[in-house]
């Protein structure tokens, strides 16, 4: 859909003397073009000393990239001023971006593999196509995901050691993946293992404990949350610390679970806790099925009458409680911040 578009942009580059043409190949030259390699922060020559052994002697310089490719026998082809051909691995980028969101965009990401050399010539080709500088305002690469058992490879599709996205939703839920995520920066690597989700699903219902309705009668003790809110702002502004912005918010709903086990609300408090979580796309969304939902207050007031036992000593009762919810598929945790419950296969 934007073969035109590439084709245009690569005249420009031919006519401007950036590009040239190759016996129906058609090559960017990399040294007409003066800030390459700002992006990577590494020279010319390092870049060069990295390219494969087989360099394509009709270039002019090891270090100029394909814009156009001659289409060999059996290759889809599209006509242009030199020839059938397709499009090289970056033009399709420019041509894209500038069609639907102009000469600037403001973020771009991609992974860190892919800063070199393709996001270095996708800067180069639409700076001196388009004269606007910089291309991109901000740059996000993110680390790469691998499993726990694959030492330093990235999850592939072609190598097969990857879990795909539905199948780790199935298991863990949404929220439960984006805490992990989460927890540690965008730009660091990753592994996915097992006690890391697991981890991150005791961290989500932590967090869906301090957001669960009060009990009636209790009256709201105002939570100052401007220094969490603060700290989360902090974070997020640099550079994206989610691990940080993540701490602000455990802080808070271990404070709002605090008030309540002292016998008071936090109702504000818990609606700052939502709105803080909703900027990381946490829904904290009960993910109960619909028959567990209705059992809640139930469950509610049982470990309510629970704690009055136990906290006039009838421990014997209290645990009666305890051993009928594990029965019944609900398990309960003694936390210095009170008492947390959840069902057993509570995603």
């Amino acid at each position: 859909e934007y073969i035109d578009q590439m084709i245009e942009i690569i005249q420009d580059l031919i006519a401007k003397g950036h590009a040239y043409l190759v016996e129906g190949d058609v090559y960017f030259r990399v040294r007409t073009f003066q800030s390459y390699g700002r992006l990577s922060r590494r020279p010319i020559e390092e870049m060069k000393a990295g390219l494969r052994i087989d360099i394509d002697p009709r270039k002019e310089d090891p270090m100029d990239f394909a814009l156009w490719k001659a289409s060999k026998e059996g290759e889809p082809f599209w006509d242009t001023p030199w020839g059938h051909g397709r499009p090289g691995w970056h033009i399709e980028c420019t041509a894209m971006s500038i069609s639907l969101l102009g000469k600037q965009i403001d973020i771009h990401g991609g992974g860190q593999d892919v800063i070199f050399p393709h996001h270095e010539n996708e800067i180069a080709q639409s700076e001196v196509y388009t004269g606007a500088s910089p291309f991109v305002k901000f740059w996000v690469h993110n680390g790469l995901l691998r499993l726990q058992d694959e030492d330093d490879e990235k999850m592939t599709r072609h190598r097969g050691n990857f879990i795909s996205l539905q199948e780790a939703l199935d298991s863990h839920g949404a929220d439960t993946l984006r805490l992990y995520f989460l927890s540690s920066h965008y730009r660091s690597p990753l592994a996915f293992t097992g006690d890391g989700v697991n981890a991150a699903e005791r961290g989500r219902q932590r967090l869906l404990n301090a957001i669960r309705p009060n009990i009636d009668g209790r009256t709201d003790d105002l939570v100052d949350v401007d220094p969490y809110i603060n700290r989360f702002l902090d974070a997020m502004d640099d550079d994206l610390n989610t691990p940080q912005a993540l701490a602000a918010l455990f802080d808070l709903a271990r404070e709002i679970n605090r008030r309540r086990e002292a016998g008071a609300a936090a109702e504000q408090a818990q609606t700052t806790l939502r709105e803080m979580a909703s900027v990381l796309g946490l829904s904290l969304d009960d993910q109960s099925h619909p028959e567990q939902k209705d059992a809640h207050p139930f469950i509610e007031l049982l470990v309510e009458t629970r704690n009055q036992l136990r906290s006039e000593r009838n421990w014997q009762l209290g645990d009666s409680i305890r051993d009928q919810l594990e029965k019944l598929g609900v398990t309960l945790e003694d936390t210095s911040s009170g008492t947390q419950w959840r069902f057993k296969n509570h995603r």
